[in-house]
């Protein structure tokens, strides 16, 4: 099977190194009888729309000959009054019917009327007798004739009929027609599409390089019949340089079945139809230029399909290969794939339980950290509840001797003075147990004010100590995190502590917390006005076990633990010097909402 698959995989690397070439001569026979297609349908679309143009007016000078006024003039009436009303008749024709001009020839050819009588380029009084059709008109009745007006210098289509009057010699009225709104349409359209006299010379163009030039070389009798005939007046038909390539030498004959031709050095393809009875030749072109682009796109892709269907077969026989071999060294992989799978099992159990380690490890360093700072706090607290102990016994005792005494009414005061002092020691316990306690690691929205004034209700014994208040500006709006409750207020009682260390013994000790928002983000700074952190020790002052601290009063693990729990919610610490000396610890967090409460829990 594998001998097969080597053979096809040779015979089909021969095909894809011939198949291109044949695919792309097959592409540009195809686009180019495509191209040729769309070029003859083109030609009838043009070819009816010039008849419909030309039909417009076709019968116009036959109409006009039968009015009163055209019929006077051809009577030999030729008072002021008859000129003027045939003047004044022309005029209003052209208006309604559209038509570029309208006069009227005596039979020596010269105007006696037009519609333009009133303007700087009236033909009245011009003799006309050298176009073709005045002398068409007069030999068979009619004529017809596309040339550039030597008066009024614009090109038309001219439509004569001779009007004939028993006894007097006849007339020619005339008609111009406008062809240049198809010249204005091919523009407007971007097609390459050209009409040419019997000549061959352009005189409607959608391309203007084009416009009066011949397609052919031009006969010297033909370069005389125009020059007599004054057809293209003022244009040098003689020094254009033809729109075919110099190997055709001819007009093409204009036939739907004859081949198309290059044109524009190659770049253009054009087929060409006869518009009668004028014998005018309609070229409509398109370009080549994708053709190539066209070809050369199947030829590519049949190379790809080529190189994809070999390497399909060369990569069959490569994957026979593998599955003999693989079959091969079946049971062999099956006993190193299960003792492998033993392995990563005893691994994995091994990396569970060092993460449980490494977890419960790190729960007890922060609750250890807690319970130094409750450490470094003791004196205070025991004082913080001795205090109101001691005020209990004195206000009981004192009770007591009032209810001896009679004074009962005198009791019911001194008792409730004792409750408060009661409440007072049990808000304090209260925040210690609420502190003290493990396991919080839910997140939640939190409010900033609310968890800065309970690390400052847990600090407020070890401030009373040193006889520091701290200041809180909780002005501002009221801003939210997202955290858990505890951690936080744990930070935050660290970084009061710290300030509280710093300033202890110092005249003038102050301690201010601010919050703010930066950079959309909240910021609490704990200030204060101690000796601030040496240079040699801020690099160094968030490392876990490093302390200035005298021996046995911390374990250099607060700003430490402090900068893990931030990194949970997204924030950080920062230190700076404060003004006048002293420090600015402050911590950076998001502005918490709904969405990201639900993206943290996520």
């Amino acid at each position: 099977m594998m001998r097969t698959i080597g053979k096809m995989t040779a015979l089909m690397l021969v095909l894809t190194c011939i198949a291109p070439f044949v695919t792309y001569h097959l592409a540009i026979s195809a686009a180019t009888a495509s191209l040729e297609g769309q070029l003859q349908r083109s030609l009838v679309v043009t070819n009816r729309a010039i008849e419909t143009e030309i039909d417009r007016f076709r019968y116009l000078p036959l109409i006009l000959g039968e009015d009163a006024r055209i019929r006077a003039l051809a009577a030999g009436e030729r008072s002021p009054d008859v000129l003027e009303a045939a003047n004044r008749y022309l005029e209003t024709v052209v208006a309604q019917a559209g038509a570029a001009e309208l006069y009227v020839l005596d039979e020596r050819g010269v105007a006696l009327a037009a519609s333009n009588f009133a303007t700087s380029e009236t033909f009245v009084g011009h003799d006309y007798n050298f176009r073709p059709y005045f002398e068409d008109a007069l030999r068979t009745g009619a004529g017809r004739y596309y040339a550039i007006g030597v008066t009024t210098r614009k090109p038309g289509y001219f439509l004569t009929s001779r009007i004939d009057v028993p006894g007097r010699p006849p007339i020619i009225v005339v008609v111009k027609a406008d062809l240049l709104p198809l010249e204005a349409t091919w523009k407007a359209a971007g097609v390459q599409t050209a009409i040419a006299d019997q000549w061959g010379i352009v005189f409607l163009s959608g391309n203007p390089d084009w416009k009066y030039r011949p397609l052919v070389p031009l006969a010297p009798e033909a370069l005389a019949q125009v020059a007599k005939e004054r057809k293209y007046d003022g244009v040098n038909v003689a020094a254009a340089r033809p729109i075919l390539p110099a190997s055709v030498v001819t007009l093409p004959p204009g036939e739907a079945k004859a081949p198309a031709l290059h044109v524009e050095e190659g770049q253009l393809m054009a087929k060409f139809s006869v518009v009668r009875p004028d014998g005018w030749l309609v070229l409509a072109s398109t370009s080549t230029g994708d053709t190539g682009k066209v070809a050369g796109f199947w030829a590519l892709a049949t190379l790809i399909a080529g190189g994809l269907a070999s390497g399909m077969l060369y990569f069959l026989r490569q994957r026979a290969i593998l599955i003999r071999t693989r079959l091969r060294q079946g049971e062999i992989l099956e006993r190193k794939v299960a003792r492998r799978t033993q392995d990563l099992a005893r691994e994995i159990e091994m990396r569970k339980r060092t993460e449980d380690e490494l977890r419960n490890a790190q729960e007890g360093l922060v609750h250890s950290e807690k319970m130094a700072a409750l450490g470094r706090m003791s004196t205070a607290i025991v004082h913080e509840v001795s205090q109101p102990l001691a005020a209990l016994e004195a206000t009981l005792a004192t009770a007591g001797v009032l209810l001896e005494r009679g004074g009962a009414e005198k009791v019911g005061g001194r008792l409730l003075d004792a409750r408060a002092l009661v409440k007072r020691m049990q808000r304090t316990v209260k925040h210690l147990k609420t502190f003290a306690r493990k396991g919080a690691s839910d997140l939640e929205p939190v409010d900033i004010d609310l968890a800065i004034r309970n690390a400052m209700d847990l600090a407020a014994p070890r401030a009373r100590a040193l006889g520091v208040v701290p200041a809180y500006d909780a002005s501002g709006p009221k801003l939210v995190v997202v955290a858990v409750a505890v951690k936080l207020e744990q930070v935050l009682l660290n970084l009061i502590l710290n300030a509280l260390d710093a300033v202890e013994g110092r005249q003038g000790a102050t301690v201010l917390i601010r919050k703010a928002v930066e950079s959309g983000r909240v910021k609490v700074a704990v200030i204060d006005n101690g000796s601030g952190i040496a240079p040699e020790h801020r690099d160094r002052i968030a490392e876990p076990f490093f302390t200035t601290k005298l021996t046995g009063e911390g374990l250099g693990l607060g700003l430490a633990i402090a900068t893990a729990i931030l990194r949970e919610f997204g924030g950080e610490i920062t230190f700076a010097e404060a003004g006048g000396g002293g420090t600015i610890a402050a911590i950076l967090m998001p502005i918490g909402d709904r969405s990201t409460l639900l993206e943290a829990a996520q």
